[in-house]
């Protein structure tokens, strides 16, 4: 084989190697976000972790921002795909998907809301996270919400995102202990009665 044909094979091969460098970077910064604070988390632990050098995480990510930035956004494409929700579906499909998503996450969540006034950055992303849920919740609710007179929607959607907020999950499924269909009910249940109140105000 002539270098002029080997040289593709050798930069898809340097690529592929990269991407899997990529990878075990992110699932071993992914891992130290589950047990440690983010401050304490160093480059080189998280080289360590995933086999290769701290020079090789600076190149690739940046440093601890970055990763961080990388983990937010893999995050979110996860998020998106568990909140999916089909034209038609109602309340009852929302609350399901929203639970679908804290089952997987709501622990990691709430963990990095603990440590949010400790590190700069991650307020940043935070507030990225709390406007999307509210814009996911203003999607999810567009019939409900469109029902409304124009003066009531805003408290109305102040309410759904209360009732479908993380630390809601959290106090029936972890402080209460509750289980999945329990928690999922109740909140099922929050929303159903705001939504009648709003009914029996506005008729």
């Amino acid at each position: 084989m002539s270098s002029t044909a080997t040289r593709p094979y050798r930069q898809v091969a340097r690529a592929a190697a990269t991407e899997e460098t990529r990878r075990r970077i992110a699932a071993a910064f992914a891992g130290a976000l589950e047990t440690g604070w983010i401050e304490d988390i160093t480059l080189d632990d998280v080289a360590a972790a995933a086999g290769t050098t701290r020079q090789t995480v600076i190149r690739l990510f940046g440093g601890k921002e970055g990763l961080l930035s990388d983990w937010a956004e893999r995050m979110n494409e996860e998020v998106m795909t568990r909140r999916a929700l089909r034209p038609g579906d109602g309340p009852r499909a929302a609350v399901h998907a929203v639970l679908q998503d804290y089952e997987a996450i709501g622990d990691m969540i709430l963990r990095l809301l603990a440590q949010e006034g400790r590190y700069a950055p991650l307020s940043t992303m935070l507030d990225r996270g709390r406007g999307w849920h509210r814009d996911w919740v203003a999607k999810a609710f567009a019939t409900e919400l469109a029902a409304r007179p124009p003066r009531a929607r805003e408290a109305l959607l102040d309410q759904l995102v209360v009732a479908t907020d993380v630390f809601t999950w959290k106090l029936l499924r972890r402080d209460r202990g509750r289980s999945r269909a329990e928690t999922e009910a109740r909140m099922a249940g929050l929303i159903a009665g705001v939504l009648q109140e709003g009914d029996d105000r506005d008729g």
